[in-house]
């Protein structure tokens, strides 16, 4: 695992698209898992404070010790941390918004089974500022060209999947989201641009660290896919400006 940050207490890596956080019954054919390797690599025992989705890429932060993930995760839930995330999604966003919009509890077959399928839909805030477009000669779809923005993603909540149902609820689904993406979209990105992953990475964490007070703020590098996506839709420049403002 590509290690991001370390202290007595912490340790972030820089987690790939595809690789699950911990074994889930989800994906039982899986083998390799963020928690294990990482556990290995430092032959001691890890505990993850948050979690990505399996698709996403980006900042995984770990406690090395009970005290310090109960700690954390108090952070996580409360408003002391800050996440920022870059997506690719279809069509011309808005230069900035703020997406309000609850969402109801996804819950999986096999893992939920016991929950409460009728609890209402909980508060889910997303911010996010529009870094640069692109418009394609391709008709994709209906239109015959193809849009897209380039988005840094501010969640001020951590309901399951939020950034990918936000981006849908505005009609701006992110690439490469089977799930709640748009199927021609992820095709044509497929076909084109020889991406088969989704276009969303968690690229900074922000928080005070409990035991020194001190901020500790978190990067981490594209990955080779997102990189290369970037470079071929002309917003490298753009991007490497804006991050480092």
């Amino acid at each position: 695992m590509d290690i991001l940050y370390q202290d007595e207490h912490l340790v972030a890596v820089n987690k790939p698209a595809g690789l699950l956080v911990h074994r889930s019954e989800i994906d039982r054919h899986e083998t390799q898992f963020a928690v294990q390797l990482l556990r290995d690599q430092l032959g001691q025992k890890v505990f993850p404070v948050h979690r990505l989705d399996k698709p996403t890429a980006g900042v995984l932060l770990f406690a090395l010790n009970p005290t310090m993930a109960r700690q954390m995760m108090d952070i996580f839930v409360g408003t002391g941390i800050n996440k920022t995330y870059l997506a690719i999604v279809r069509g011309h966003t808005l230069e900035q918004d703020v997406i309000d919009y609850p969402l109801k509890e996804q819950l999986d077959k096999m893992t939920d089974a016991r929950a409460d399928t009728n609890k209402a839909a909980q508060p889910a805030v997303t911010y996010y500022q529009r870094l640069a477009t692109t418009e394609l000669p391709f008709p994709v779809g209906r239109y015959p060209t193809s849009r897209y923005s380039l988005l840094q993603l501010s969640p001020k909540t951590g309901r399951k999947h939020q950034l990918r149902r936000h981006l849908k609820h505005i009609f701006h689904p992110i690439i490469g989201d089977t799930s709640h993406g748009d199927g021609v979209q992820n095709t044509f990105f497929r076909q084109h641009f020889d991406c088969h992953q989704l276009l969303l990475v968690a690229n900074q964490l922000s928080f005070t660290h409990p035991n020194t007070g001190q901020l500790v703020t978190i990067s981490a590098p594209l990955d080779t896919v997102f990189s290369r996506i970037i470079d071929e839709l002309g917003w490298k420049e753009c991007l490497l400006h804006q991050l480092a403002n």
